[in-house]
């Protein structure tokens, strides 16, 4: 697959939601101001990393090393010296497709063919619960369900005097509900949505008892529960530049995305589409306001990105505060 990003390798390299995936940046330079550990989102899950270009010096004072020495550390095979443009033209004409990194053209390409991305969201996930507190003085608590989430969707959630509980995805609706949260946040994460079935059935089960917010992978699966389907894009949306329509204003927001599916907005019964996609009309947000829900299938905790939808993070803070969706 490819991301647009001319920045943020650091988060792309450790966003859990690439798990499985060869990653190639379209952006010609890479590694210029080295890993930084402080930035990272999660663990790095990515499967193979292919750029135009790696830089071998990096400049930057908070520079932990460099993203050679990094990828082995890892154990993720990296490419330089590749015409990215080149092959960004092949997967944006012919979709995402399997691929291996060799040293020789194996004789026999049946191995690659059967790849798939399977399972992804129980390798990610968090082992058990763990609690973030709260910035300043503590006013709500939040369960997060880990189906592989960015560290800053915390990070933005404390800020506003939330107490994270990041929880495994395969805890019950039962046990959520017995901590008794003023919300659920759903979290983004990798695969295919409609393959996580236990996780749909939770999720059809704390709909409309609690506040819910869901990004990404969030965002499909609430729409799965509520009866909706998705389906595979062609070569997905994964950069920091993808512009995003609100259908309920005149908005247009520029967004960081990564995903490989999407939410079938025909398929929508319950709830409504709230936010388009400019480029290819796909859905982009659905609000269920009878549940007291809603859910986005962009970034809005970027980081690195635009910070446009940081909004969001405050509207699920006032909807837990019992004000209107």
């Amino acid at each position: 697959v490819f991301t647009t990003g001319m920045c943020g390798y650091i988060e792309t390299l450790t966003d859990p939601s690439y798990a499985g995936q060869i990653v190639m940046q379209t952006y010609p330079l890479i590694g210029n101001y080295g890993i930084i550990r402080e930035d990272f989102e999660g663990a790095c899950c990515v499967k193979g990393y292919v750029v135009r270009e790696w830089c071998a010096s990096p400049s930057n004072f908070r520079t932990d090393c460099d993203l050679d020495t990094f990828l082995k550390e890892q154990g993720v095979p990296g490419l330089c010296g590749v015409d990215t443009r080149e092959l960004t033209r092949i997967i944006r004409e012919h979709g995402v497709m399997n691929a291996c990194i060799c040293d020789e053209v194996p004789a026999d390409l049946a191995e690659v063919k059967r790849y798939a991305v399977t399972g992804v969201v129980e390798a990610v996930t968090c082992g058990q619960a763990q609690v973030c507190p709260a910035e300043g003085e503590e006013a709500l608590r939040v369960s997060l369900i880990d189906y592989g989430a960015k560290r800053n969707i915390i990070r933005e959630l404390q800020k506003r005097g939330c107490t994270v509980t990041v929880l495994p995805a395969t805890v019950s609706a039962e046990e959520v509900l017995a901590a008794n949260p003023d919300g659920v946040m759903l979290s983004n994460g990798p695969g295919d949505p409609a393959e996580n079935v236990y996780q749909i059935e939770q999720i059809q089960k704390l709909l409309g008892k609690v506040p819910l917010f869901g990004i990404c992978l969030g965002h499909q699966l609430t729409a799965l529960a509520a009866g909706g389907s998705t389906y595979k894009l062609k070569y997905g949306h994964r950069g920091v530049n993808q512009p995003v329509r609100d259908l309920n204003g005149v908005r247009t927001y520029i967004t960081s995305q990564n995903h490989g599916y999407a939410v079938d907005s025909d398929s929508v019964k319950v709830g409504r589409v709230s936010f388009a996609n400019a480029n290819d009309g796909t859905c982009e947000g659905i609000d269920y306001p009878d549940l007291r829900a809603f859910t986005v299938q962009f970034h809005p905790e970027a980081c690195t990105g635009p910070k446009d939808t940081s909004f969001l993070f405050d509207r699920f803070v006032n909807l837990m505060k019992g004000g209107e969706r």
